[in-house]
């Protein structure tokens, strides 16, 4: 009987951790279900295919939870080296994390790294109550800017472009979207430095973060700017690149696999570059500063409206929710606690404990 009641306890713990997932319609293809390919200078669209199929961004979604982080920064609401608290909820989230714990504190600074490098899920969830005082109120802030933004045809129900739970709904975008969203981050100077971050430690080095992006690693100017993935949507990609002070923004969505993902995406920034016009020197229109506010803001922060410097990336070695990529970590976990449980009560039963 003990070992009964043990084992349906293991049962019960084990089940939970396969939490019920809405059924979701397949939208990846082959090689891709929709690109475009954008002048970051102008906006203006050099290639496009398919782009405005409605389809699931995943994490890229992250790119508005950074864009909105950033707004804060510049009009002085929140500043780099603010604190964020880490709550049970945050510490619940699953898939590509970095582990955080309840009660733990990092930097602003610290957790846009986390975001853009490791496409910290559980990282998106603290800023998010960090900035709006719950996901939901977070959601609701995202969804308005993307209003404001015209992207038309976005629909963001996460922070962090998980597949949803059992009742709840998807992240919905298209590729012209994802690369106005993608231009309207390029605003903020500081973003590239989170985005062409290969490597970086985390928690006073103890957790090193690899980036998901591999163009950064093999495409001549690449720096940027986020990767996507889960079943039913395919691999995604917004990447960006700058040659000769000129920049190309190319959102390649829903290939069936990551390394056709990689390779269309670099093909059609080669592409990009090859189309843009001889005569205009791309540079992305700087973001407005914010009027009459005499708040100190970090100046590391500031869009190019108000620095005259070239926008500098890190040359250091410093997202994709559980894509292949990533989430055999998260699942070498779930196998591993009951395992763990399992030889608790082997011991205790040994002790008699029960």
């Amino acid at each position: 009987m003990k070992y009964g009641i043990t084992f349906l306890l293991l049962a019960s713990f084990v089940g939970q951790a396969f939490a019920a997932r809405a059924r979701i319609d397949t939208v990846s293809r082959d090689p891709h279900a929709s690109v475009v390919v954008m002048d970051a200078a102008t906006g203006a669209i050099l290639h496009e295919e398919n782009a405005d199929t409605v389809l699931f961004p995943a994490s890229m979604v992250k790119m508005m939870v950074t864009l909105l982080v950033m707004e804060r920064l510049q009009a002085g609401e929140m500043r780099l080296g603010d604190y964020v608290h880490v709550t049970a909820e945050a510490q619940r989230m699953g898939g590509a994390q970095v582990y955080l714990a309840e009660g733990e504190s990092f930097t602003v600074d610290d957790m846009l790294y986390a975001l853009s490098i490791k496409s910290a899920n559980d990282v998106a969830v603290a800023l998010a109550i960090h900035v709006a005082g719950s996901k939901e109120a977070f959601v609701d802030l995202m969804n308005k800017k993307a209003s404001a933004l015209g992207l038309t045809s976005t629909r963001f129900a996460s922070v962090h472009g998980l597949p949803p739970d059992e009742g709840q709904q998807p992240d919905r975008s298209t590729a012209r979207d994802m690369a106005n969203l993608s231009r309207e981050l390029l605003k903020y100077r500081r973003v590239l430095m989170y985005s062409s971050a290969k490597k970086r430690g985390f928690r006073n080095n103890t957790f090193e973060m690899t980036t998901h992006n591999r163009l950064l690693y093999n495409v001549e100017g690449c720096d940027g700017l986020k990767t996507g993935y889960f079943t039913a949507a395919g691999f995604s990609i917004a990447a960006t690149a700058q040659r000769d002070g000129r920049r190309v923004i190319a959102v390649v969505m829903g290939s069936k696999v990551r390394q056709i993902r990689d390779q269309k995406a670099a093909e059609f920034l080669e592409k990009g570059f090859a189309l843009l016009p001889s005569h205009i020197a791309s540079r992305v229109e700087p973001a407005s500063t914010v009027s009459g506010d005499t708040r100190q803001v970090d100046p590391e922060v500031l869009s190019e409206a108000e620095s005259d410097a070239v926008p500098v990336v890190l040359d250091v070695e410093v997202s994709d929710t559980k894509s292949t990529e990533q989430r055999g970590f998260p699942w070498l976990i779930i196998f591993s606690v009951p395992a763990g449980l399992i030889l608790i009560v082997f011991v205790l039963l040994r002790r008699g404990v029960f």
